[in-house]
């Protein structure tokens, strides 16, 4: 796997999982990751050609829904449970992957 591919999940992720999370719970906060996911997908080709702008942009967006998702979605989906638990840790889980793999890319594009 590589970042272009890691970011092609997570964008994908955060699009079908926040609109799964509008449809149960109709709280319009919970289209903030459709939104990212469809930021993140649109820079998806930048990331695969190795455009330093766009995966940086990339970067930073993944880098704010993740402390988004965890200091303020996790906490109360920790509270009720249920379904929307899954939903916020799925999206972590995606989201931290895809910093893993631009840490590893960035590494990798240094020591070049």
């Amino acid at each position: 796997m590589n970042a272009y591919k890691a970011n092609l999940i997570n964008s994908i992720s955060l699009i079908v999982f926040g609109v799964w999370g509008y449809i149960d719970g109709s709280s319009i906060t919970a289209l903030i990751p459709t939104a990212f996911g469809a930021i993140l997908l649109a820079c998806t080709g930048g990331v695969k050609n190795q455009n330093k702008i766009i995966a940086h942009i990339a970067v930073l967006l993944t880098l704010l829904i993740l402390f988004a998702l965890l200091g303020m979605r996790l906490p109360k989906s920790l509270e009720s449970g249920g379904i929307g638990l899954f939903r916020v840790l799925f999206m972590c889980g995606t989201s931290l992957l895809a910093m893993i793999y631009f840490v590893k890319s960035f590494i990798a594009a240094r020591k070049k």
